[in-house]
């Protein structure tokens, strides 16, 4: 192959190149578009005014009327719903303890009381009992409401979901709560 042979290869390959950068330029040109000021786009939010929160060192309380709460609840439901805390807890009179503890007279029982399980540091020191409030607020996501915890469980968004598990595992005691 002689020198002339491979300027024909080398001029192809620049004209090429040249071509592809002239037209990239050319179409820049012809379908130029003007760049907005503000890029993305303004969408209206309505602004909801926020629930009153009182403040703790480990938890924010909001302001939740819990008899409405409990009234939207249904232990039939609420016993269906608890088949998700059942692969950690046990409801039955004198259950054992499995990963979490054991949920009979858990109403009205002080936070991290049984003796034969390890509760986390957070709940251990937590200082409260177990009441409807405290229930749906834990029951809303556990690691929110009490920071600390041990427990993975993501939560029950659904207030009737809520209301139904706490109506059933009051009914699950020797001596259930009267509702508020």
């Amino acid at each position: 192959m002689d020198s002339f042979e491979i300027n024909k290869i080398v001029a192809a390959v620049l004209l090429v190149a040249l071509l592809i950068i002239g037209i990239g330029k050319l179409s820049d040109v012809i379908f130029h578009v003007d760049k907005p000021e503000t890029p993305g786009y303004s969408v209206e939010v309505e602004q909801i005014a926020a629930t009153d929160t009182q403040s703790n060192s480990e938890t924010t309380i909001e302001k939740v009327d819990i008899t409405a709460l409990m009234a939207m609840g249904d232990i039939l439901t609420g016993e269906k719903v608890f088949k998700k805390c059942a692969a950690c807890h046990s409801i039955v009179k004198n259950g054992k303890n499995n990963i979490g503890p054991a949920l009979y007279n858990v109403v009205g029982r002080k936070i991290g009381a049984i003796n034969d399980y390890k509760y986390s540091k957070a709940l251990s020191t937590y200082g409260k009992e177990w009441t409807f409030e405290e229930l749906n607020g834990y029951l809303t996501k556990p690691t929110k409401w009490i920071k600390g915890t041990k427990m993975a469980f993501a939560g029950l968004r659904k207030e009737k979901d809520r209301a139904s598990v706490i109506l059933y595992l009051n009914q699950n005691s020797d001596n259930p709560l009267p509702l508020p």
